[in-house]
């Protein structure tokens, strides 16, 4: 593949279960690309012994919404990260914007730090039905954070493939907890989605497919 003109900027987005991280992971060590997680950026700042930090303990361990300015001012400071380093190739972000607000900022922090020439936004669509029976499957390392899917090889492991912690499901990875984080997806993230969509900038990826078929259709896309 060659190289890129612009550094490449990709919005992952998704229901919860569809696979975003996962595909993350495999294109930033294809490509060489750094990662914005927004569950990642959270779980860091909340091992800070601070009002926010310990704030972010409860929201997080429970699967609550974070305000948008907590989440837009961690962008901030890893956008700030990166421009600071003359070899950046690109990076990825998943898990925002949920929400208009955070559509429209995103778009604006992109053009203040002129990476706005070369942005995908790729949609990987599962059904409601698919995200309930993976969530309710897979594990996360209780060490790291680590998302371990209930698919292909995945299904043996034991332990966290990654540090090798315990694997456990998270207290709302339950039919109901699904239910209710698909319904919020409904109502704050779906008109993220039509806002790309009537932009003519949503690229939308079959995510019912394998975890490789996925990531092929995703490298044609960039290509």
């Amino acid at each position: 593949m060659k190289p890129f003109k612009k550094p490449l900027v990709i919005i992952f987005l998704g229901k919860p279960g569809s696979g975003k991280g996962t595909q993350a992971e495999l294109l930033g060590e294809k490509l060489g690309l750094d990662y914005i997680g927004s569950g990642d950026l959270l779980r860091d700042r909340k091992e800070k012994k601070d009002f926010t930090g310990e704030k972010l303990s409860i929201v997080v361990d429970t699967g609550g919404l974070v305000p948008t300015p907590v989440i837009f001012k961690l962008w901030l400071d890893k956008f700030e990260e990166f421009k600071k380093r003359k070899n950046l190739k690109g990076f990825f972000m998943d898990g925002s914007p949920r929400k208009i607000l955070e559509a429209h900022l995103i778009d604006e922090a992109l053009e203040w730090y002129e990476w706005d020439k070369n942005v995908k936004i790729m949609l990987i669509d599962i059904s409601n039905k698919e995200a309930i029976w993976r969530l309710t499957k897979r594990r996360i390392c209780k060490k790291c954070g680590e998302i371990v899917p209930y698919v292909g090889e995945f299904k043996k492991v034991k332990k966290c493939p990654k540090c090798g912690g315990e694997l456990i499901h998270r207290a709302d990875d339950t039919v109901k907890g699904v239910k209710n984080r698909l319904s919020w997806f409904k109502t704050d993230v779906q008109p993220v989605i039509n806002y790309y969509r009537k932009t003519r900038r949503l690229i939308k990826i079959n995510g019912e497919q394998s975890i490789d078929d996925v990531f092929k259709d995703i490298l044609k896309v960039i290509r």
